[in-house]
């Protein structure tokens, strides 16, 4: 059976969220920060008058945050009745990919890595790292 995933990148990673789980992809939005939030809320943003909590990953993947001068891409996806956006360096295309062909996460990455995806693809040369939404918005 083959499923379809939305591909992003982080830190020079290759990640995907299947399709059903994702609302919308956006460029760059203002956000409010949230005083004491915990570590990888980046704060609010209003899309469309709906407020929406904006998560970076970065920080759980164990990478450096993005140069200042540098702004991220939005995907937001819907979790537990909730809409969330998660902050990715670049959104990529829709790839179709069969799952007869998904692994377990390779033991070479990091547990950081290891912990937010539920496993791979091989691609022509890469990886397609199947992000998990539950973990990675802290559900």
């Amino acid at each position: 059976m083959a499923t379809q995933y939305i591909t992003f990148t982080i830190a020079g990673g290759l990640y995907g969220l299947e399709v059903m789980q994702v609302e919308e992809t956006l460029g760059h939005l203002p956000r409010t920060p949230v005083p004491l939030a915990p570590q990888g809320v980046a704060g609010l943003v209003n899309l469309r008058g709906q407020v929406v909590t904006a998560i970076d990953v970065r920080p759980r993947l164990g990478v450096a945050p993005l140069a200042p001068h540098q702004e991220s891409m939005m995907v937001v996806v819907s979790h537990a009745g909730e809409s969330m956006s998660l902050l990715v360096d670049e959104v990529g295309e829709v790839l179709t990919v069969d799952e007869a062909d998904f692994e377990p996460a390779p033991p070479t990455l990091s547990d950081d890595v290891r912990a937010l995806v539920g496993g791979a693809y091989k691609l022509d040369g890469r990886l397609l790292l199947a992000f998990d939404v539950a973990v990675a918005v802290g559900a």
